[in-house]
């Protein structure tokens, strides 16, 4: 007699987007869906306010309240893992502490990865970038591998917009960090850079870490929290 056995049911992924723009939410959840076994069910959902792409401080910082806002819209119970979908990782402690589940950003879980090498640079797109990225990355996992930090001209969103040419000015950026400072990985930190470490790795001779494929893999080893619950307030009711 065989005996019916139920299937295990799909883990959720919930995928924030903290920013505002619609397409880089699918363009990341294309790659992220790629990267993951077919038992995981990606749940996208974009930012209802801030930035259309981050690219000041002040951006930065609405994004980290969007990304909890973002939380509280989920079917929380359900959520087996979480994603931050930008590079700053905006909120990621404040929403590891309230999550029941492994939840990380872009960029410790590209920092994860990229210690698996041993030393790294990290290269991203806009100035302002830098500053908040000094600040981030000591905080992070595997912060302590970083060697240098390299901000191209063109922002995240420009870079995103113009494919051919990001792909000129980051083989560009990666012979000047490597000229520089010998590393063992570089990490092209950015939502709006995924797919390009895999196009660009013919051209630099150490390992490229693709910042949101990077996460696709590493949150399942990120910490988990669910110390508390998010206060009502953080998800403003003025936003449709």
């Amino acid at each position: 007699m065989t005996i019916a056995t139920e299937s295990p049911s799909p883990r959720r992924l919930l995928l924030i987007n903290p920013n505002t723009t619609s397409a880089l939410t699918q363009t990341i959840t294309r790659f992220v869906q790629a990267a993951l076994p077919s038992d995981v069910i990606v749940e996208p959902v974009t930012a209802r306010f801030g930035a259309p792409y981050i690219a000041t401080e002040v951006g930065y910082a609405v994004a980290a309240h969007a990304a909890l806002d973002a939380w509280t819209r989920a079917e929380q119970p359900a959520i087996d893992a979480a994603i931050i979908g930008c590079f700053g990782d905006p909120g990621l402690f404040a929403l590891r502490e309230v999550a029941p589940c492994p939840v990380t950003g872009l960029a410790e879980a590209a920092l994860m990865e990229a210690a698996t090498y041993g030393t790294c640079a990290v290269i991203t797109g806009g100035h302002a970038w830098g500053p908040i990225l000094e600040r981030l990355l000591p905080t992070l996992e595997d912060g302590h591998t970083v060697r240098d930090i390299h901000t191209v001209e063109l922002d995240g969103a420009a870079l995103y917009a113009a494919p051919e040419a990001a792909e000129q000015i980051l083989i560009g950026a990666c012979t000047t960090v490597l000229r520089r400072q010998p590393v063992d990985a570089i990490v092209l930190g950015g939502a709006g850079l995924a797919g390009l470490a895999q196009k660009l790795q013919a051209h630099v001779p150490v390992p490229l870490i693709d910042s949101v494929t990077a996460a696709a893999r590493q949150v399942w080893h990120a910490p988990r929290g669910g110390h508390g619950a998010l206060p009502a307030w953080i998800a403003p009711a003025t936003y449709a």
